[in-house]
């Protein structure tokens, strides 16, 4: 009789090693990453086990619940590739302001220009995922409440703190965030052939917000009487 142990392996059997439990998790998140990246929120953790060749019982042990799982992917995705000190580099006026936002950008599209990022952020707004809203609001937070404060004080106009940000100037730094953000979206979303030399690409986008934007500033920042 044949020892079942000596039988031999099935070509297509998954094999499944024995991690420790902190590679394993990571492994797990790891592969929703990727996972999600090509099915969106829709695909089924059951056929993720699959693709990993392990038993759909086992994402479980580490993940109660799918969002358990998202939530997860959002902090490895997104939150970690946060530099905190993008927000001093923006308030560091020993730099020109056009310095400092040629820099934050090279350091950022450096970070989140790929596509499993890009389709996950897609794929998030498209089904309502909160995980979009908070992202958003960490960009307005750490980015865009301190661009509009140091580009006040470049132009000798009153802090965030004596007169509120207007609507109008914030949405023009949310236009200059976007154009660079779209970049990433036409690379990996639409997948057409874009600029090569990103650099030049920040470097004209910051320039020609910095021609156009102290104007309106003036005129949308109105000190108290």
């Amino acid at each position: 009789m044949t020892n079942r142990s000596q039988m031999p392996r099935r070509a297509d059997a998954p094999v499944r090693l024995h991690l420790p439990a902190a590679e394993r998790e990571r492994q797990i998140i790891e592969a929703a990453a990727q996972f999600f990246s090509d099915n969106g929120f829709e695909g089924q953790t059951r056929e993720l086990a699959k693709t990993m060749g392990i038993t759909h019982s086992a994402i479980f042990r580490y993940f109660p619940t799918k969002d358990a799982l998202i939530e997860r992917v959002y902090e490895h995705v997104f939150v970690a590739r946060w530099d905190s000190a993008w927000k001093a580099l923006i308030c560091d006026r020993s730099l020109p302001i056009e310095a400092r936002l040629i820099q934050f950008y090279s350091e950022y599209t450096e970070r989140i220009f790929d596509a499993r990022w890009m389709r996950i952020f897609m794929f998030a707004g498209l089904k309502g995922h909160p995980m979009t809203h908070r992202y958003v609001a960490l960009i307005r937070n750490q980015f865009i409440k301190p661009c509009c404060n140091e580009l006040r004080a470049d132009l000798a106009l009153p802090t965030i703190a004596t007169v509120a940000i207007t609507p109008r100037e914030e949405e023009l730094f949310w236009g200059l965030h976007g154009a660079v953000f779209y970049l990433g979206i036409r690379t990996f979303i639409y997948e057409v052939r874009t600029s090569p030399n990103r650099a030049e690409v920040i470097r004209d986008q910051v320039q020609t917000f910095l021609a156009g934007a102290p104007r309106i500033l003036r005129e949308a920042v109105i000190a108290p009487k």
